[in-house]
């Protein structure tokens, strides 16, 4: 690490909390804290959201999958581009009906208490695993490049500082701050992989493009994958790929609170559809990294090249081949992607908290010690973002000492979630006689089936892909939700032919 280095990184890190509260300013009211004002504009929601949706996981790992398998991750952006398609204009309508802190408000208005609190209930917990096994997957990469720089932080030590950054903001400007430091945290990284590719193309030889065609770098999707074990296929991802982005972009709060801060209907659906081309462009330009970087290596394997897997080909990169001062902002990079995530994660799982659980809020606000209501809501809201800032840190750290397997279960278990929310949503929207007690005992049941199918379904002997782990948990709802109704139907019959005789 250079002088120019330092200064760049520490130019960034003293200079996100000051300018994102700058332009969010203090909150003075858990409203304004938890909802932003619902007058933050629509572009500044769109990056965001893809702010939100990718983290350093995707500034490593989508390079190291360019390098082995080209252009796929832009094949997926096309389905993404087709499930918030339907989110736009079937599910933001109904949010738009009422003034909404939660994604499961709208199941709550439908269905009852009981449904939405289960709902919120399983997005908090599998965003808590999910977020954990993120954040510290995410630590990895950074590690090695201190590591490679000759600098040695333990992960628990680093763990906090980035957490402890990434509240500074977060509970002064609340989801205003949250939105505009996501916003300036995706320049820093798109300008940091922009500025990669233009370095990476500047070396290569001629005919780069030529070869890159020849090789077959330019495939958006990959054919000689068995069917439901790759996310690249083109059925996995157009057609699961728009399934992923109809339940994550439409029954989970971390992003449906974006969508919520909207002016307006319109205003939400350029945020939501804007977001879809832009992690399209971001997958392309940091897929281009990834070819180029199979150039700058002679075209060998990852083996080859002598790496054990694809997520160190970027890293090693960063650390021993960028000039003084793009180093710099490459780790200011890598601590954006994560620090955007973070901080959308605590901000949506406040939200959820304030919003689905209200009366487990009561006796918690008069502990606040005041008496002004709206001053005790807003203590009580930067409180549980505290709990889980520490919640975070104390999973993620705990993920230090478990094996491989465990962080790509616990990556599975958000897709594992998905199945019953977004099963619950379809079957209010499309199923008007469904009741409550018709889809409560059928989400209970959904959860251990979406489990079960991603611990043991394996087509060709392969584990299920991420997107297709969705399908069991919907299934078993849906089946399970009309199974209920119609026993309910045939008791009540049965009672009033009784009745009748």
């Amino acid at each position: 690490m250079t002088t120019l280095d330092w200064l760049t990184l520490l130019a960034y890190l003293a200079g996100i909390p000051a300018l994102a509260l700058a332009l969010a300013g203090t909150q003075t009211s858990a409203h304004a804290y938890l909802e932003g004002h619902g007058d933050l504009p629509w572009w500044a929601l769109c990056l965001s959201l893809v702010a939100t949706e990718t983290s350093t996981l995707t500034l490593i790992s989508v390079p190291g999958i360019a390098y082995g398998s080209g252009m796929v991750f832009v094949g997926l952006a096309l389905g993404y581009l087709l499930g918030r398609g339907v989110v736009a204009w079937a599910f933001l309508p109904l949010y738009q009906q009422g003034r909404m802190l939660s994604a499961y408000d709208w199941l709550g208005q439908r269905f009852g208490p009981t449904l939405q609190q289960l709902a919120s209930g399983t997005f908090l917990v599998t965003r808590l695993l999910a977020e954990a096994v993120r954040l510290f997957a995410g630590m990895l990469p950074l590690a090695s490049i201190l590591v490679a720089l000759h600098l040695s932080v333990p992960a628990p030590v680093l763990l906090a500082a980035i957490m402890i950054l990434t509240l500074a903001y977060t509970l002064q400007g609340g989801l205003r701050a949250v939105v505009w430091s996501d916003s300036i945290q995706f320049a820093v990284y798109f300008g940091g992989s922009l500025a990669c590719a233009a370095l990476l193309w500047r070396a290569a030889p001629p005919g780069t493009l030529g070869v890159l065609q020849t090789a077959g770098r330019f495939n958006l999707f990959t054919t000689h994958a068995p069917p439901f074990t790759s996310p690249f296929t083109p059925l996995a991802a157009i057609g699961g790929g728009a399934v992923l982005s109809l339940a994550s972009h439409g029954t989970d709060q971390l992003m449906v609170q974006r969508v919520l801060a909207a002016r307006s209907l319109r205003d939400a659906r350029l945020a939501l559809m804007g977001s879809a081309v832009g992690a399209g462009v971001l997958f392309g330009l940091l897929s281009f990294v990834g070819v180029l970087l199979w150039v700058h290596h002679g075209g060998v394997t990852a083996a080859q090249a002598g790496f054990a897997r694809t997520d160190a080909i970027f890293p090693a990169y960063i650390a021993h081949d960028l000039p003084s001062g793009l180093r710099g902002l490459m780790l200011a990079a890598i601590l954006a992607a994560t620090m955007g995530s973070l901080s959308s994660t605590l901000s949506a799982m406040t939200g959820a908290v304030m919003g689905d659980f209200s009366a487990l809020c009561r006796p918690l606000l008069r502990l606040t010690g005041t008496h002004q209501p709206e001053q005790a809501r807003l203590r009580l809201a930067r409180g549980i973002t505290v709990f889980w800032a520490a919640a975070l840190v104390l999973c993620a750290s705990l993920f230090a000492h478990a094996g491989q397997a465990a962080v790509l279960v616990g990556l599975s278990i958000a897709a594992c979630g998905y199945g019953p929310m977004l099963g619950s949503y379809l079957a209010g929207m499309l199923l008007p006689k469904l009741r409550a007690q018709d889809l409560v005992p059928a989400f209970w049941l959904s959860l251990p089936a979406a489990v079960l199918g991603m611990l043991f379904i394996r087509p060709h002997g392969q584990p299920l892909a991420f997107a297709w782990l969705i399908a069991p948990g919907m299934a078993v709802l849906c089946v399970s939700a009309l199974a209920c109704h119609a026993i309910g139907h045939l008791r009540h019959t049965v009672r009033r032919n009784r009745s009748l005789s």
